[in-house]
């Protein structure tokens, strides 16, 4: 089964191991899929992201932090920008999340960013997903 949308795959089944406790999570790996774990982990959303080889495309292994009573770092992760409806961001129109407490992605020409990195480098591009 192909899937449409990878990075809403990704996204959603890390919410749903958050949810659900989970210490670990396994999702196809891409390119863009590991540099959006890279700025979970830069971020501290995740503790740790491993890529694993199977032969075919890979897996990502997303290891989740949760706080002293075992609740999950991440509150809430959403996809913004879709295949079917991009969403565009100009430098001055970086969106804070949460009041600057969460975190945007932003695929830039420079990388895959976070809001603030992107607006101190004072770049746009594609805001990928929003995270608190």
């Amino acid at each position: 089964m192909s899937v449409s949308d990878p990075i809403a795959d990704m996204l959603t089944c890390i919410r749903n191991a958050a949810q659900a406790r989970h210490r670990r999570v396994d999702v196809p790996a891409s390119r863009i899929k590991q540099e959006i774990a890279g700025v979970l982990l830069r971020e501290n959303y995740v503790a740790n992201v491993k890529r694993m080889e199977d032969g075919k495309q890979g897996m990502l292994r997303i290891y989740l932090r949760y706080d002293d009573e075992e609740k999950s770092i991440i509150t809430g992760i959403k996809r913004v920008s879709s295949p079917g409806r991009r969403i565009y961001v100009n430098r001055h129109t970086v969106p804070r999340v949460q009041g600057g407490m969460g975190t945007a992605i932003v695929s830039t020409s420079q990388g895959i960013l976070t809001d603030r990195e992107a607006r101190v480098r004072g770049l746009g591009g594609e805001l990928l997903c929003m995270i608190w």
